[in-house]
C-alpha cells in the first residue's frame, strides 16, 4: 500500500514540473520574446535617435562615373524598400438615412458598403505598420496585401491627425521590413524614390528629387496640424498614400501623403511626412496608444520682408511671437511678444513649419533651449514644455474595445464654456459601435441611458449592464447630438 502511495506521489510530481516547464517555454519562447523586444525597439529608437540623429551607416546607390552613359540605377535602393510596402484596404457601411430618421432621430436600417485603399510600410518584423490617418479613416475592416500576396486582417494601434500618421498591427513574424533614415539630413536636389499602390498598381516604385522641405501647403482641417512636408517631384497618385519614400540608401525617410493638384493626379509635386515626425509619433503610439504632444503655448508668424520692414526688424531670420499665452510654458519661462525664436536646441529655425517640426519630437515635460532675438540681442531660455491641458505631466486616454473608441475626461475649461457640468470626451474612434453609428472624434458624452457621465468607468459600468445605450452630448462647436447603439 506504501509503495503504491509513493508511486501516485511520484508520478504526480512528475506530470506537475513537466506541465510547469510547458507554462514556462510558452511565456519565455523565442517567438514571445521576439515580439516584446520589437515592441520595446520602436520606443526605444525614438530615445536613441534623440541622442543621436545619425542613421547606421549604409552604403548609397552608386552612379556611373562614365558621362556619357548617363545612367542612374535604383534597383538596389528599390529591393531594400519595396518588399516592406504593403496594399491598405479598408471598408465601412455607410449608412442610408431616410427623411423618417431625420424627423424621429432613428438609426437607419440599411447601409451601403464603402470601400477605399492606399498604401502601408512595414517597419518591423513582427507586423507594425505605418499608414496616413485618412488611410483608415472610418475603416471597419482593416486589410493588408503584402508584396508576396499574403494578406492579414489588420487593427488599428492608435493615430493622430495633427501629423496625418496611423500605426496598425498584423498578427504575423518574420516579416519584411524597413529601417528608418535621417529626414533632416535630406538635402535639396538629393534623389528619393515613392513606393506605393497608385490607383491600385501594387508596388508601383518612382523616382524624383527633393524640391523643397518644411513646406506648408495647408492641407490639414486640424487647426493644430503639424505640416512640414518634404516636397518632392517623384510621381505620386491616388492611392500612394500611406506609402514610403526612401532615399538612395534604401531608408525611410517620409511618408506619401499628398499632392498639389486640380485634377487629383500628379502634376509634378508631391509631399511627405518626414520620418523624424514619424518615428516620434510611432514611439508615443506604441508606448501610449497616442501622442504625446507638446506646446510652447504661443502665437507665431512667418517673418517676411513687409512684416521684417514693419517691426523694423533688420536681418530677415526667425519666427516672430505674435502672442504668448498666459500661464503657458513660454508665458513661464520669460517669453515675450516681441521675440524673435532663432533656434530650438541648435536647430536653426525660419518658418513656423520648421519651429512645428522640430517641437514635435518632445514630449509634455521635456526642457528645451530656445535661441531668440529681443530688442536685436541673443537670449537664451530654458522652457519646460506643457501638454494640451497647460501641465506638464503626461496624458493617457482610455480606451473600450467593445465600443470601439478612446475616452479622457474633459476639463473644468470645457465644461463652462460648454455649459455642461459632466461629460467624457471621445478622443479617438477605431472600427468598432461607435464608428458604425456614425460617432465623431471630439463628441462629448454627457449623460448615457438617462445616467450623468463623468468618467470612463462610467461608461464601463453602463455598458456591462445593457445591451443597447441611448447617448445624449455636444460636439466641441455647440452641436448637441444624440446616438441610439445596440451592442
Amino acid at each position: 500500500m506504501k509503495v503504491k502511495i509513493w508511486l501516485i506521489g511520484f508520478f504526480a510530481g512528475l506530470l506537475g514540473s513537466f506541465v510547469a516547464i510547458m507554462i514556462f517555454w510558452g511565456i519565455y519562447s523565442p517567438q514571445n520574446i521576439e515580439t516584446v523586444n520589437n515592441k520595446n525597439n520602436l520606443i526605444n529608437d525614438f530615445y536613441e535617435s534623440q541622442e543621436n540623429n545619425h542613421s547606421n551607416i549604409i552604403e548609397p546607390v552608386l552612379f556611373s562615373n562614365n558621362e556619357n552613359s548617363g545612367e542612374t540605377n535604383f534597383t538596389h535602393s528599390i529591393e531594400l524598400g519595396l518588399p516592406a510596402v504593403v496594399h491598405v484596404k479598408t471598408q465601412y457601411n455607410q449608412p442610408n438615412y431616410t427623411l423618417y430618421d431625420f424627423i424621429f432621430g432613428t438609426s437607419p436600417r440599411h447601409s451601403t458598403p464603402v470601400m477605399s485603399s492606399g498604401s502601408g510600410v512595414i517597419i518591423s518584423s513582427d507586423g507594425y505598420i505605418i499608414t496616413n490617418n485618412y488611410v483608415i479613416n472610418n475603416a471597419e475592416t482593416i486589410e493588408v496585401v503584402l508584396n508576396n500576396k499574403n494578406s492579414y486582417p489588420a487593427k488599428i494601434v492608435g493615430r493622430d491627425a495633427t501629423t496625418d500618421i496611423a500605426l496598425l498591427k498584423v498578427e504575423a513574424d518574420n516579416l519584411p521590413n524597413i529601417n528608418y533614415g535621417d529626414s533632416d539630413d535630406l538635402k535639396i536636389g538629393e534623389w528619393v524614390i515613392a513606393i506605393g499602390n497608385p490607383f491600385n498598381l501594387t508596388s508601383t516604385a518612382t523616382a524624383g528629387i527633393v524640391s523643397a522641405k518644411a513646406r506648408n501647403i495647408n492641407i490639414m482641417s486640424n487647426n493644430m496640424a503639424i505640416e512640414s512636408f518634404i516636397q518632392t517631384d517623384a510621381a505620386v497618385n491616388p492611392g500612394n498614400s500611406g506609402g514610403a519614400l526612401i532615399n538612395t540608401k534604401g531608408e525611410l525617410v517620409g511618408i506619401n501623403t499628398a499632392i498639389a493638384s486640380k485634377n487629383g493626379s500628379f502634376v509634378g509635386y508631391s509631399f511627405a511626412v518626414p520620418v523624424n515626425i514619424v518615428r516620434k509619433v510611432v514611439a508615443d503610439l506604441v508606448e501610449f496608444g497616442e501622442v504625446q504632444r507638446a506646446y510652447l503655448g504661443l502665437d507665431m508668424v512667418d517673418i517676411d520682408a513687409q512684416i521684417a520692414k514693419k517691426l523694423d526688424i533688420t536681418n530677415i531670420e526667425g519666427v516672430y511671437v505674435a502672442r504668448v499665452w498666459d500661464n503657458g510654458a513660454a508665458d513661464k519661462a520669460g517669453m515675450k511678444t516681441g521675440d524673435i525664436i532663432v533656434a530650438i536646441n541648435s536647430n536653426q529655425v525660419n518658418s513656423n513649419s520648421e519651429l512645428l517640426e522640430n517641437l514635435s519630437r518632445f514630449r509634455p515635460g521635456e526642457t528645451i533651449s530656445i535661441l531668440i532675438k529681443r530688442d536685436n540681442k541673443p537670449k537664451k531660455i530654458k522652457v519646460k514644455l506643457q501638454n494640451k491641458y497647460g501641465e506638464t505631466g503626461l496624458t493617457q486616454s482610455q480606451s473600450i474595445e467593445r465600443l470601439g473608441a478612446r475616452f479622457e475626461p474633459i476639463s473644468n475649461n470645457d465644461k463652462v464654456r460648454l455649459k455642461i457640468n459632466s461629460g467624457v470626451r471621445v478622443t479617438d474612434v477605431m472600427p468598432g459601435k461607435f464608428a458604425a453609428n456614425g460617432v465623431q472624434k471630439g463628441f462629448i458624452i454627457v449623460r448615457i441611458n438617462n445616467t450623468y457621465i463623468n468618467s470612463v468607468e462610467d461608461i464601463q459600468k453602463l455598458i456591462n449592464d445593457t445591451d443597447g445605450i441611448f447617448l445624449e452630448g455636444i460636439y466641441p462647436n455647440g452641436a448637441t447630438a444624440y446616438y441610439a447603439i445596440k451592442l
